[in-house]
Formats: structure tokens, sequence, C-alpha cells
């Protein structure tokens, strides 16, 4: 029941107002071989944003999620430091261009994009978060800051520099 494993890696990109919408979906779904959705706000931010309005695209990995990982941890050379890992066990990182993770090509009508990445993972037993009441994981079941590290450097090769 201590075994870590990877619930699901989520691809994003955030538009804003210079990259059209479609050329970041065609890109998020070469790189991931999955549909996206298109990410809307929600309200009237600060930002002066209108509500509904298109910012971004998305998509969630969970089959085949583990070689994902470690494609998209090549573009990094297989390097992240302690601060793309949180508290709670997960891990996160930027790829600046998608023509950096091996098997993409550039394409001219897409231009240069960059992505996050967001890697979530779990224990056997996390079930129980999901449900329609939630019920919180216990404190000896958590995956730890020091333990994500640890599967990272184990499953994926990662270097954790400082």
């Amino acid at each position: 029941m201590k075994r870590i494993r990877i619930e699901k890696v989520v691809l994003n990109i955030g538009c804003g107002t210079t990259l059209p919408i479609e050329n970041a979906r065609t890109v998020i779904e070469r790189v991931a071989g999955a549909k996206a959705v298109i990410t809307k706000t929600k309200r009237r931010s600060t930002f002066n944003v209108p509500k509904n309005k298109p910012i971004g695209c998305k998509v969630t990995v969970r089959k085949g999620a583990e070689a994902f990982v470690k494609r998209l941890l090549e573009s990094k050379e297989n390097r992240l430091s302690p601060g793309n890992f949180d508290a709670y066990g997960n891990f996160a990182f930027g790829i600046r261009e998608y023509i950096d993770i091996p098997g993409m090509e550039y394409d001219p009508k897409l231009g240069i994009v960059g992505m996050d990445v967001c890697v979530t993972l779990e224990r056997p037993g996390y079930a129980v978060k999901r449900r329609r009441l939630p019920v919180p994981v216990g404190k000896k079941h958590r995956i730890t800051h020091e333990e994500a590290m640890q599967f990272a450097k184990e499953k994926f090769g990662v270097q954790i520099e400082e």
C-alpha cells in the first residue's frame, strides 16, 4: 500500500492574447496524442478579461503516463530542482519549446509554443478522495516532498539539483 504510482499527467498551455488558441490546441494534441480541452475564464478578473473567454487549453493523460513523463523529462535533460516538487508529493515543470520533446518536429504554421507539465502522484487507497463525499487521506499515507523526489530519481533517473 506504500507503493507510489502516477495518477495523471496534465499538460497546460496558457494563451492569453498573444497565441491563437487553435495553434496551442494543435500543439498539445500532437504532443499528448489525446484530445485537448479549451479552458475559459470563470468570471471577470482583476485583469479585466471578460467571462467565458478562451485563455488556454489542457489535456490529461492517464494511460501510458509513465512512458509519457519519461519522454517529457528528456526535454529537461532529466534535471529538476527541489522547487519543482510540492508538499503533497506532486511535481511540475515547464517546457520552453515543444520541439525540445523527442519525436516532435517544428511546424512553421504553429510557431514556438511552450507548456506546463504537472504530474500527480498517488498511492493505492487514494480513491477515497475521489468519492462523492471525499474523505481526507491519512497523514501517514500521504506522499511527502522527499518521497516524491526519491520516486522521480528511481523511476525516471532524474537528477535533483540545488
